[in-house]
């Protein structure tokens, strides 16, 4: 055994041990800061001018030209259209990924039929393969369809992700007991019914983290609606504020301005289910 630690070693551990909880929270906050910064200058800059937005240094709080922004980007773009064509792309992208995912998760879990692993297979391997790949397909599709310009161009080839069909199978597969579906069925419910009356209520922390993430990859998307759209009043909100730079002649006020209001429900969104983001997340890594 080696010596004991005299009084002034004990000391200096006890200095080091009490250091390294502020040596943690200070890169903590240091981080928070770097990742908040894009946040705060942007809804700093919406406030701004074209010409204080480029004053070196920048501007580091709010100013008074929001409403001279707001009004210059209504008069380049049909933004509450746009706004509103975003808010219901988005808003059927999740409602119908929440619908078809859980049944297919549902499926994956609970049932036993022919070419089930193989089947989900084909599901897990689509999320490896590049989104650029059926760019070219799916525009030919809509097209066939007659659905170019059209917002069911957007909402219908996404309305049911691989992301979400795992997700859900894996809790489903760890939050449903089989004896609860049993049950249900001896006591004369059909399938449905079992789905609709039993399961789904119990999705509830499942069904908010792929709602959100759902809701926000459509929200943000630029590439669907850039192939599909043609007309200014369908464009949604990524694809309209790109259409407003132009070479020398970028609005970058209204540019902000827009870009701040686009990002509004995206944060309130966030606020209210951060914490059934992480549990939904979490909850299905007990058991595969």
């Amino acid at each position: 055994m080696g010596p004991a630690p005299t009084r002034e070693g004990r000391a200096t551990r006890a200095r080091r041990s009490a250091g390294r909880p502020w040596l943690a929270w200070g890169l903590v906050i240091a981080g928070a800061l770097v990742l908040v910064s894009p946040l705060y200058f942007t809804f700093v800059f919406a406030t701004q001018d074209r010409a204080a937005i480029f004053d070196t240094p920048p501007p580091l709080w709010f100013g008074d030209a929001a409403p001279s922004n707001l009004r210059l980007l209504q008069e380049r773009l049909p933004f509450w259209r746009n706004l509103g064509m975003s808010l219901y792309v988005a808003s059927m992208t999740t409602a119908l990924n929440l619908l078809l995912c859980s049944l297919a998760g549902y499926a994956f879990a609970i049932y036993e039929f022919r070419f089930k692993r193989a089947l989900f297979a084909v599901v897990l391997g689509s999320m490896m393969l590049p989104a650029f790949l059926h760019m070219i397909p799916s525009f030919m599709v809509m097209d066939a369809l007659g659905w170019i310009d059209e917002p069911r161009a957007l909402y219908v080839p996404a309305a049911a992700s691989a992301l979400g069909i795992f997700l859900m199978r894996q809790y489903i597969g760890s939050a449903i007991p089989p004896d609860l579906i049993d049950a249900a069925r001896i006591d004369g419910c059909g399938e449905f019914r079992i789905f609709w009356s039993i399961v789904l209520p119990l999705l509830t922390p499942a069904l908010g983290t792929l709602g959100l993430i759902t809701f926000i990859a459509s929200w943000n998307n630029f590439v669907a609606p850039l192939v599909v759209m043609r007309s200014a009043e369908h464009y949604t909100l990524p694809l309209a504020l790109r259409s407003m730079q132009a070479p020398n002649n970028t609005e970058w006020g209204a540019l902000m301005i827009g870009s701040a209001i686009a990002m509004l429900p995206l944060l309130v969104a966030y606020l209210f289910s951060a914490r059934r983001l992480v549990a939904g997340l979490t909850s299905g890594a007990v058991r595969g």
